[in-house]
């Protein structure tokens, strides 16, 4: 007998709307779309926006608008505007989300895990004590507990309190 994991939730990605090019790109130039697209914040130099895969609830990532693979050819400027976003977006994360910790992250290029490999981008993960479990590393299943949009709602109700 098999067992049926049914993932409703996951039908977009199935059947959704396909994004020619670089997804990031595409966000940066339709800001209209900031809450189809789960855009959080925007600035001159970067944007925050919802990981649409995310590893737990609330994780999201700071990317530059400057399309670009490479960190090492990143102005510094954008650098450490991002950086300072990060630091925001970790005490947005553990004061008004109460995650007990947060995994930052950048995975350069393919071979180091990008799913995105042509355009950078910093990723945020709240954890928890125990928010994984065996399901993930056994059935290779990852149990999102909480709707997604109502995340996005409180994160961005968030942004004028903890993001400058």
């Amino acid at each position: 007998m098999n067992d049926i994991l049914y993932a409703p939730w996951r039908d977009e990605y199935v059947a959704g709307e396909k994004i020619e090019g670089c997804v990031f790109c595409h966000i940066i130039s339709h800001k209209d779309d900031d809450e189809k697209l789960h855009v959080l914040y925007r600035d001159e130099h970067c944007f925050m926006v919802m990981n649409k895969y995310p590893y737990t609830p609330g994780h999201f990532m700071i990317i530059p608008n400057v399309h670009t693979d490479k960190l090492e050819a990143l102005p510094s400027e954008i650098w450490l505007h991002m950086s300072a976003l990060a630091q925001q977006g970790v005490k947005l994360l553990k004061e008004g989300l109460n995650a007990r910790g947060v995994n930052i992250g950048m995975n350069l290029g393919a071979a180091a895990g990008a799913g995105i490999a042509e355009h950078i981008h910093m990723h945020l993960v709240p954890r928890w004590e125990r928010d994984t479990n065996f399901i993930t590393s056994i059935g290779h299943t990852r149990v999102y507990s909480t709707d997604f949009d109502k995340i996005y709602k409180k994160i961005k109700s968030l942004i004028p309190k903890y993001v400058t």
